[in-house]
């Protein structure tokens, strides 16, 4: 009778094991994550010099990420990139080229569960500085120029387990992006991005 019982424990306590939820990432995990994002401005980012609408096209480059678990599930990460190219039209007609670097530091929170698909979420920072900006079309010759953009920027996305230590990522990022747009030294307005921000990645846990 008491090795029945004594069965029955340690079988439901091994039932027990297998149900709990595992964690995510524990504390003092590094992350590195390699992969393609697609930026998508929102539409209608702005006017030029009184009347003359911007469109801010969209742009695709390779980001890697790196991120350092604090706390059990809970991590501070750091996202750069190849820069992106973006075309500059208004009326349809292409104006300008620039390319931007979007590094953003986020603290991320990786939901705890017990399937191969973990959810996070995140909130930081983001600083874009814009580089090669450049003039085209009719404003060819002239100067033009966007200032570097401090914003807030929101992150969410999936992880898939394919093995002990890689994962496969999807995520969407939305960030805070304004510009003071300048052609010729002159301030002619104001760049409204506010792009979302469309990825997939291998992360591989160390």
């Amino acid at each position: 009778m008491m090795k029945t019982k004594l069965t029955t424990l340690t079988l439901a306590a091994a039932l027990a094991c297998s149900a709990a939820p595992v964690l995510a990432q524990s504390q003092g995990d590094i992350t590195v994550g390699l992969g393609v994002a697609g930026v998508f401005p929102t539409s209608n980012n702005g006017v030029l010099a009184g009347p003359t609408p911007i469109d801010v096209q969209d742009g695709y480059s390779l980001t890697i990420t790196g991120e350092y678990f604090i706390a059990d599930n809970l991590g501070i990460e750091l996202l750069a990139a190849w820069p992106f190219e973006h075309d500059i039209k208004s009326g349809g007609t292409k104006i300008g080229e620039v390319k931007h670097l979007p590094p953003t530091l986020s603290l991320q929170y990786h939901f705890t569960n017990n399937s191969p698909v973990t959810p996070f979420i995140g909130a930081g920072i983001n600083y874009t500085t814009f580089t090669e900006d450049k003039a085209v079309g009719p404003l060819a010759g002239s100067t033009l120029s966007l200032d570097d953009s401090w914003g807030v920027a929101l992150h969410a996305g999936l992880d898939y387990e394919i093995s002990a230590k890689g994962s496969l990522r999807a995520d969407l990022r939305w960030i805070d992006i304004e510009s003071d747009v300048k052609l010729n030294g002159i301030n002619i307005g104001k760049a409204k991005i506010d792009p979302w921000i469309f990825g997939v990645a291998y992360v591989h846990k160390f």
